[in-house]
């Protein structure tokens, strides 16, 4: 859909989750939803004679029957959220009510909006850049205090003006350079060179500065894709429920209790885990239990965070190295359970497949390892430093990629530079990684990109 034609009509949404609740909101967008909900509200006064930003009650009558009693804010452009003029029906909650409302508005002649469209206005509208508005769905999605106020972050602007400060360097460079193309008869000094490399170097560093922090924002956002894998009766479930601090898993006696996974979130630190309980790696003939087992294999290899589960108290068995060769090289910790018994197991084993700092011992029945489990953990992924929402200011893979499009734009700009290219090489290197930063906040973008990141939102929002 054409960006122009978006934006020429009235769009509506429900806003607030289906089901039973206290408030339900239908919000519309766009020229002439002012006179649209005025159509259909009976009250004191219409709406068309309402200041901007007041609530009216009245009722929502549609063909003569009365939909329900609402309160309707009405919102004048452009201080509004989509810089239009917006209304916002505020009836009584339940999945029928806010229904009727939305089709009573969708008969009056608005559309229904898609995913992320009023946020998507708000972008075309310039009341926002894409960073903003990505930051809008990682604060409805955010897990942990943490992963909040790293979306309020980038919402308040902190990366596109990171962003668009490189960008100014960079446009006066080019422009520095283009006044020497169009001027030919002045000759490209020496000091010239010398002072377009070190505005090089600076703006490199400033790249890479933020690409070391990038893997650090996308845990902080969205957390860790964390799989328990381990031989049956080992304890994986038992750690399930230890770090839920619930008996969430059932735990028994029997190996092969588990048949198929188990997925709960926690918060550990201010770090937001996605844990799976697997069913326990070994061979077996139980149909069930070695799709669980497939299953479980899966899963561990695209998780974030392996955490592997041994018995202390059994010797190191022909299964736990099959297991500990199919983890090798991943980001793995190897937790020693049971380690209130007599152990049969020595770290020695272990060095040939995982570090020894990655292996931690653990009494789940003594309630005994946590805090070295979660120091191990920041040692793994935060090199043992205390995790802070700043750390976030790359915010997604798709900001991580332009930006490194950009510095490798940056790096071939500096060979330019100091092998002594023409002028014009230079610039259209500059070019590059301005073109490339600007995909970051959506001023240089293509079209499909922008569709599909607001197609993630929920409608209505």
């Amino acid at each position: 859909m054409n960006r122009i034609n978006q934006l020429d009509d009235i769009i509506a949404a429900i806003s607030t989750p289906l089901g039973m609740g206290g408030i339900g909101i239908v919000r519309m967008s766009g020229q002439g939803c002012i006179a649209l909900a005025d159509r259909l509200f009976s009250g004191k006064k219409s709406l068309l004679e309402k200041k901007s930003h007041t609530l009216s009650y009245g009722k929502m009558v549609n063909q003569g029957e009365v939909i329900d009693e609402v309160l309707v804010s009405v919102m004048k452009g452009p201080q509004t959220y989509t810089k239009e003029d917006i209304v916002e029906i505020n009836c009584h909650g339940g999945s029928l009510v806010t229904r009727r409302v939305l089709e009573a508005v969708l008969n009056q002649g608005a559309r229904l909006a898609e995913p992320g469209e009023f946020t998507k206005r708000a972008f075309l509208n310039g009341r926002m850049d894409l960073t903003q508005a990505e930051a809008v769905i990682d604060l409805i999605h955010s897990q942990t205090d943490l992963s909040r106020q790293a979306a309020v972050n980038q919402l308040e602007g902190r990366l596109k003006k990171e962003v668009r400060s490189m960008r100014e360097e960079i446009l006066d460079m080019i422009a520095s350079i283009e006044a020497v193309i169009d001027y030919p008869e002045h000759d490209v000094e020496e000091e010239t060179y010398d002072n377009m490399e070190q505005g090089s170097l600076k703006l490199l560093n400033r790249m890479e500065t933020l690409l070391a922090n990038a893997d650090r924002g996308k845990i902080i956002r969205e957390g860790l894709e964390t799989v328990i894998v381990g031989k049956p009766n080992v304890g994986k479930s038992s750690l399930l429920n230890w770090l839920l601090e619930e008996e969430r898993a059932i735990v028994t006696d029997i190996p092969g209790t588990t048949r198929d996974t188990v997925e709960e979130y926690i918060n550990i630190d201010g770090i937001s885990m996605k844990i799976v309980d697997t069913a326990g790696i070994r061979e077996t003939g139980d149909v069930v239990e070695r799709m669980g087992v497939e299953k479980s294999k899966a899963y561990a290899e695209k998780a974030d965070l392996i955490l592997m589960m041994l018995d202390g108290s059994r010797p190191l068995e022909g299964e736990d190295r099959e297991i500990l060769s199919f983890i090798r090289g991943k980001k793995t910790m190897v937790l020693i359970n049971k380690t209130d018994l007599e152990q049969k197991l020595t770290l020695d084993e272990l060095e040939e497949y995982i570090p020894k700092e990655q292996i931690i011992p653990v009494s789940i029945k003594e309630n005994r390892g946590f805090d070295e489990l979660i120091n191990g953990l920041k040692e793994l992924f935060f090199s043992g430093e205390s995790v802070k929402a700043e750390d976030a200011l790359l915010g997604n893979t798709r900001h991580k990629n332009a930006l490194f499009q950009a510095k490798e734009a940056m790096e071939r700009c500096l060979v330019t530079i100091r092998t002594r290219m023409p002028e014009d090489f230079i610039s259209m290197d500059l070019q590059d990684a301005n073109r490339a930063l600007g995909e970051i906040t959506g001023d240089v973008a293509d079209e499909e990109i922008i569709d599909r990141i607001f197609t993630k939102f929920c409608l209505g929002k």
